[in-house]
This record gives C-alpha cells, sequence and structure tokens, in this order.
C-alpha cells in the first residue's frame, strides 16, 4: 500500500467527528485506524461508532477517543489467508498489521467476492416505502417541461427506479408513489418494466405538499414506513435505519446528513464600538440537515389535515410543539445524493461514476 494511500485509513485520538466521517468518506471503507505520533496503534472507529455518538450526544466537535475501540483485533504477520479467516470470523472488513511494538505497519482489508451482504432483508420484508412523486420540479425547468422530476435519467436510469431498486435490494417490495404531475407517463414507464415489487398509485389531484397525500393511501398499515422524497439516493443500510426507529422510541426519525459548508470570506466579530475582535478566515461550518427520507409511525398519518396543503416539516414542528419524540440518524455527507438542481444532479452522476448524455 503506497503511503499516501495509507494515510487514508489513519487518525489520530484528538481528530474531531467532522473530520473522521470526511476521512471515512474519502477511504470508502467505513472505518479509520488511531495511531500516534510513533504509529502505535490505539484504536479504532467505524462509521456505525460515529453513528452511535452523534445519536447519543449530538456533538460534531467531540474528539474521536470519547468513543474508539481501544481493543481493536490486529494480526503480527501478513498472512492473507488466516486475515479472511479472522474478518469471516469476526465479522469484520478489516485487519491492521503491528509489528512486536504494536506499530501499524500495513493493513489488510476483505477484497472476497463472495462475502454476503450485511442488510437483513427480514427487517424491511412487509415494510412500504411511500415516493413523493407528485412534485413539478421546477428548479429542474427546463428538464421537468418534458418530463417529470422522477423520470429524469441518472446516468440512463431514471432517479424514481433507482430509488426503488435500492429499498428493493434491501427486501421491501410495497412502495407507493404518490403523483400529480404529468402522472401518466410515470405510471406508463413503470408499467412496461418487469419487477418483482408493487407499485401502487396514489393519485394528487392538487399539489398536498411532502406530506399532505399521506393522507390519501386507502390502506392501513400495522408498522412504521418509509417515507422518501423522489429526488435523493441514501448510502446507508435501510434496515439499520428501520431498527433504530424502532428501538428509539421516535414517533418520527428523520435522516439527517453532515453538511459542511466553507465561508469563501474572512469573518469579523466585532465587540462595543465597532472594534473588531477577531478575523476567522474562511471558517467551516458543519450541520445536520434534512435529507427528505424518513420512518414514522403509522398512527401519525391520521393527524395530517385532509385536502390540505402540508410538508412533513409541517408534521414535524407539530409533534415537538406537542413535546413528543423526534429523532435523527446520522449519515455522512457523500451517502447523501440529491439531485434537486442541476449542479446537484451532475454531482449524483460523477458519484455514482455514470456520464451525463
Amino acid at each position: 500500500m503506497k503511503p499516501e494511500e495509507f494515510k487514508l485509513y489513519l487518525t489520530n485520538r484528538k481528530a474531531s467527528v467532522v473530520d473522521a466521517l470526511q476521512k471515512i468518506d474519502k477511504n470508502s471503507k467505513g472505518l479509520l485506524f488511531v495511531i500516534n505520533e510513533e504509529f502505535i496503534l490505539e484504536g479504532v472507529i467505524t462509521d456505525g461508532d460515529i453513528r452511535r455518538w452523534l445519536i447519543r450526544t449530538g456533538e460534531l466537535h467531540g474528539a474521536v477517543e470519547n468513543f474508539m475501540n481501544t481493543q481493536p483485533c490486529v494480526m503480527h504477520n501478513k498472512n492473507v489467508d488466516d486475515a479472511i479467516k479472522i474478518m469471516d470470523e469476526k465479522k469484520i472488513t478489516a485487519l491492521p498489521v503491528v509489528d512486536d511494538d504494536g506499530k501499524l505497519y500495513d493493513i489488510i482489508f476483505y477484497n472476497k467476492p463472495s462475502k454476503p451482504k450485511t442488510i437483513n432483508q427480514d427487517v424491511l420484508k412487509n415494510v412500504p416505502v411511500v415516493i413523493m412523486a407528485g412534485g413539478k420540479g421546477t428548479r429542474l425547468y427546463p428538464y421537468t417541461k418534458i418530463l417529470p422530476k422522477p423520470l429524469i435519467p441518472i446516468g440512463d436510469i431514471p432517479i424514481m427506479e433507482r430509488i426503488i431498486t435500492r429499498f428493493n435490494d434491501a427486501g421491501i417490495t410495497e412502495f407507493y408513489a404518490t403523483v400529480n404531475y404529468r402522472a401518466n407517463m410515470i405510471k406508463s414507464y413503470f408499467s412496461e418494466l418487469q419487477k418483482n415489487y408493487r407499485l401502487n398509485y396514489v393519485d394528487e389531484e392538487q399539489p398536498l405538499g411532502t406530506a399532505g397525500s399521506l393522507r390519501l393511501i386507502n390502506k392501513s398499515f400495522d408498522s412504521p414506513i418509509i417515507v422518501t422524497n423522489c429526488d435523493i439516493l441514501i448510502n446507508a443500510d435501510y434496515s439499520d435505519i428501520y431498527n433504530y426507529h424502532l428501538e428509539s422510541g421516535n414517533e418520527l426519525t428523520i435522516v439527517s446528513a453532515l453538511k459542511n459548508i466553507t465561508v469563501p470570506y474572512g469573518v469579523l466579530s466585532s465587540g462595543k464600538n465597532g472594534n473588531v475582535e477577531r478575523i476567522d478566515e474562511k471558517p467551516k461550518l458543519s450541520y445536520f440537515i434534512n435529507t427528505g427520507m424518513y420512518v414514522l409511525n403509522s398512527e401519525l398519518i391520521k393527524e395530517i389535515p385532509e385536502n390540505k396543503f402540508f410538508h412533513m416539516t409541517d408534521l414535524i414542528d407539530k409533534l415537538m410543539k406537542e413535546g413528543r419524540t423526534v429523532g435523527m440518524y446520522p449519515i455522512s455527507e457523500d451517502s447523501f445524493l440529491d439531485m434537486g438542481e442541476f449542479e446537484e444532479m451532475h454531482h449524483m452522476e460523477q458519484k455514482l461514476n455514470l456520464k451525463s448524455e
């Protein structure tokens, strides 16, 4: 492994959560090994460790030493066959190789193509997904003058088909699409596909927002449902998201993504009489944003007003004002792909290694 590549998988105990998430996004392996200045291995952190820390504390700038695993499984010789056996047994995807002094000098990754998927499809077997597909997609005009937003291709596959495929791969077979603008085009396209899932349509006679159309679904659900916008892709374990919602006791869970914004100017802090007290040159701000994917208890559908424009954020505001539990499931910045605007659409294609026509 080249030194510059090796560094992608390393951090130090004082690194912040934000820095760790960004590095994990870059290495695409879901983990970092924690070393000191002498390259002594001190621990390991995974994206799951970070998620649990954020859910528990909400602290973005805490140091990774607060939650790292200080007793990682290690090898003392680089034997790939033995490493694969250990990783199979421990259900891990990487093994650090250390010398007799505990210095890290290599990492063995699980690269067997036959490694089984970790997604538990049984969890989501009977879970319905509602796709909000009725909007006009005005930010993507003039594309949406011809096509409804759900049919705009990312590569050569419409975004809504990509969304359904991802959920279907996770074991979901029941889908509802709320449709309004150019609904017949959407229905026509999906009627011609061979599919192993059921796609039901909920017709909005008038736009009802990202939650209002849920009241139009003519079916009662026995378990929490997943609701998603039609212009996003979430790269995460859907079964883990769903289990978190069930175990947390939330009435509604928002899938949230880290967003890092660099202010392209020096930011001034002033005191009395206009005196400048500090200049922060191009500071970086970090937030968790609403991705547009939710898990909500099915009973909440009855609390959405009938035939009224009502966004999911209106429902969230209502619950919070009443002191009810709304939670979030955090994911990294690169795990959230949005195509709401042209620049974001091209970014989605790049992240999926697709070429725009």
